[in-house]
């Protein structure tokens, strides 16, 4: 016998539209297909509904994705409560790199739509917290924070396109076949340019830019 119709009156409702809801779904599409996917009308094809309904959540494709990073800070673990400041300092911002490191794509968005939710403002309230322990001046330590937050989100931003070793190898052929004449400086550290495991050299340019920090003073401001 052929399927009776059923009624559009006995489907279930969907479920009502909400901010979070609609970035709770873009997580998960983001987990599962990559941020490229992570757009309004694959949202709405999810979601089963228009994509104009959720311009009024959302107001477009950056602020979405700056909500979907919002939503992923709050996976970071706390803030060590343990040893040194700077070091402490250093192991948040590690956390926040590897995290982007995950979604890299993700992180090059955000070097232009910066989140400002919750979990957003709870690292940065962090970060703040741990330059005011080690006695930075809050005026360095305000300007500070962007620093550190975009050498962390670069980092991870250089690895959207997937690495390339043919990339690296070439560059160092390069390097080090420089001339004297024409490049001395370039000659004398071709061995240095390229040298150290990525989490040395990690760990060293965040405490290069602390130290900086802690002691450059910020410019009187201009009449």
């Amino acid at each position: 016998m052929p399927a009776t119709p059923r009624s559009r009156r006995e489907r279930p409702a969907k479920p009502a539209l909400s901010r979070q809801g609609i970035v709770g779904v873009a997580v998960e599409i983001l987990r599962t297909e990559g941020l490229q996917k992570v757009t309004m009308r694959r949202l709405a094809q999810e979601l089963d509904t228009g994509p104009a309904s959720l311009y009024v959540y959302v107001r477009n494709t950056a602020e979405l994705h700056a909500a979907v990073l919002d939503e992923l800070l709050a996976t970071l673990p706390p803030a060590p409560a343990e040893g040194d400041w700077r070091q402490r300092l250093e192991r948040v911002l590690i956390a926040y790199t590897q995290m982007l490191l995950e979604h890299p794509s993700l992180a090059r968005s955000a070097l232009t739509a910066w989140p400002s939710g919750p979990h957003y403002l709870d690292l940065i309230e962090n970060l703040l917290g741990l330059l005011d322990e080690g006695g930075v001046p809050r005026e360095r330590a305000a300007w500070g924070v962007d620093l550190l937050l975009q050498r962390a989100t670069a980092t991870a931003a250089e690895h959207a396109g997937g690495e390339s070793r043919g990339d690296w190898d070439a560059l160092g052929d390069a390097l080090g076949k420089v001339s004297q004449r024409t490049h001395p400086h370039i000659a004398a550290a071709s061995g240095l340019l390229l040298s150290g495991a990525p989490g040395d050299r990690a760990s060293w340019a965040f405490q290069a830019l602390i130290s900086g920090i802690e002691r450059t003073a910020v410019p009187e401001p201009r009449d």
